[in-house]
């Protein structure tokens, strides 16, 4: 028989009854001076933290990631030098527009976010299940998200709103493809790819530098939904992805994906014939192929949802030696948005939170604000004469050369049509056809016609076939998009 423990309450106190509020007399009114009652009631109200304004609806699972080739010839960090090594990591997986509460089989981008708890501190890849993005510049990224949103007047979900943002934004054309193909909603968070999206930088310890792209696939082979169950399944099993996900791993059938990269020459990625530094373009595999850096297992699920997957908080600005950002402007953007967004969500000291915690010893001249922890006496100012904490100039950033003058510019590469098509080519004749049902089925709610040309002109720009099985499928003369 197992004891059952005294309870208590946060402050320690013997709790003497947990059933019944303090009265005056047996039918109340209830007193004030019950103060259990009030903190339990205080406590309650204050349960729910403000949810994530993107990403909202999501879960994962811990585990590791094991080093299968030194790569140390292109990168010093030390998670991908020396083959063999383990580096434990936690994982989040979600949808990106709706709230916490979504149905999980949407048709939606999924997050693919993967916390590495390094020797030289936390290092976290937070990407997509997409290689590319809807946007490429951040000042649009309020916008963009504004449109996926609740309509302001009838708060639900407009497609109205969203295709007149895409449709007026032609660089989310590769985006929008993916969206509405088979690759839509994903059979599980287990069967889908994951990538970092952005170009990032590695730098060995020659101070040699090269750009990177993040590959995660699948061991567990690309498995998607229909449209038929994803929608049974919204009413039978909301939560579905997330159960899928949990059951796999209580059951020990543990998920993975193999990590590559595509590395590519410095000089010759800023030379590359499209821009490596748009989101919104892929770096062809043909000219880059993959190479594989190693597995990344998930063999634990969370103990407590909340601690672990809640108050979990990524950020591409979690960078270690070895690895830097590059001039990849919506990058740039979430290396302060990401952040900043814990800090109103978790508070100044989320990064002193167990899952936030770095494996390494912290420190640093960050004190106090809400929830301040672990800190004691030394000085919380530099410079010092009491031996705190010193910088580490191996950890300096490479330089990049830049010229130019300030000043707001459209992305110079304005090819915004040709990989939609590329990617539209590579369909078989299904996947085409589902492809222009689901575009049918959303732009087709459309209640602006101008909105329906608009994007089935940019479809025709991409592939004629495409744009004309669009247009027909819209009841839109061919006429109309050429």
């Amino acid at each position: 028989m197992i004891m059952s423990k005294d309870l208590t309450t946060s402050e320690g106190q013997p709790w003497s009854d947990n059933q019944h509020s303090q009265t005056a007399g047996q039918r109340g009114p209830v007193l004030i001076q019950d103060y259990q009652l009030l903190e339990k009631l205080a406590h309650f109200n204050r349960e729910r933290i403000p949810e994530r304004v993107v990403h909202a609806k999501g879960s994962g699972a811990k585990g590791y990631f094991e080093l299968t080739h030194d790569m140390s010839a292109y990168t010093k960090a030390d998670l991908f030098n020396g083959k063999g090594k383990k580096t434990p990591l936690i994982t989040r997986f979600s949808q990106v527009a709706g709230e916490s509460g979504y149905p999980d089989t949407y048709r939606d981008v999924r997050g693919f976010a993967v916390k590495f708890y390094t020797q030289d501190g936390n290092y976290d890849i937070v990407g997509n299940n997409t290689p590319v993005f809807f946007i490429n510049d951040p000042l649009k990224f309020p916008d963009f998200i504004h449109s996926q949103k609740r309509d302001p007047k009838t708060h639900t979900r407009s497609q109205d709103m969203q295709w007149d943002f895409w449709s007026h934004s032609p660089e989310t054309l590769h985006q929008v493809t993916i969206l509405m193909s088979d690759r839509g909603i994903p059979a599980s968070y287990r069967t889908m790819h994951g990538y970092g999206s952005h170009t990032f930088k590695w730098v060995n310890d020659k101070g040699e530098q090269f750009f990177v792209k993040y590959h995660f696939r699948t061991n567990q082979g690309v498995h998607n939904m229909s449209n038929e169950l994803a929608a049974k399944l919204c009413g039978d099993d909301p939560d579905y992805l997330q159960n899928e996900l949990f059951n796999s791993i209580e059951e020990k059938d543990f998920p993975s994906w193999t990590l590559y990269v595509q590395v590519i020459p410095y000089e010759e990625g800023l030379n590359y014939k499209h821009d490596i530094f748009d989101v919104t373009k892929v770096v062809s595999q043909k000219d880059y192929p993959l190479m594989e850096v190693g597995q990344m297992v998930l063999n634990e699920n969370p103990e407590n949802y909340f601690e672990e997957m809640e108050e979990l908080a990524f950020s591409p600005a979690n960078l270690v030696p070895g690895i830097e950002p590059s001039a990849d402007k919506v990058l740039q953007g979430r290396l302060f948005g990401y952040k900043d967004a814990a800090r109103y969500r978790l508070g100044a000291n989320y990064d002193q939170l167990k899952v936030n915690r770095p494996v390494n010893e912290v420190n640093n001249y960050h004190r106090d604000g809400f929830m301040s922890q672990g800190h004691d006496g030394s000085a919380n100012y530099e410079p010092n004469s009491v031996n705190g904490p010193t910088e580490v100039p191996s950890a300096k950033t490479t330089p990049d050369q830049l010229a130019g003058e300030t000043g707001h510019f459209k992305p110079y590469d304005t090819d915004n049509v040709s990989a939609a098509g590329e990617l539209y080519r590579l369909f078989d004749e299904g996947e085409k056809e589902r492809l222009v049902e689901n575009i049918k089925n959303n732009l087709g709610q459309v209640k602006s016609r101008d909105i329906k040309v608009l994007e089935a002109k940019q479809f025709y720009q991409a592939d004629p076939e495409y744009g004309e099985s669009v247009a027909t499928a819209l009841g839109l003369s061919v006429d109309e998009i050429k």
